[in-house]
């Protein structure tokens, strides 16, 4: 079932692999904030998400552009590839 989700995700978005994905633990330390700040931005609708089950996933790319238009001093992108 949890595979039948990401793949369905995945195809949806034309993205094929998972690991193109952050998780949270990726996001705080990419835009260097607490967890809570990343629930701020989630709730607040700042920093797009998806969730699958209880785990939340981020796109690289939705990081990216808030670090670029509020100025965050993010670090250096991960690269699973």
């Amino acid at each position: 079932m949890f595979t039948s989700k990401v793949k369905a995700l995945c195809e949806r978005l034309s993205e094929r692999k998972l690991k193109k994905w952050y998780d949270n633990q990726d996001v705080c330390r990419i835009l260097n904030i607490s967890p809570r700040t990343l629930q701020t931005l989630r709730t607040n609708g700042t920093l797009p998400y998806t969730q699958i089950n209880r785990k939340i996933f981020y796109r690289p790319e939705d990081a990216d552009t808030l670090v670029l238009q509020s100025g965050l001093t993010g670090k250096k992108r991960i690269s699973y590839e």
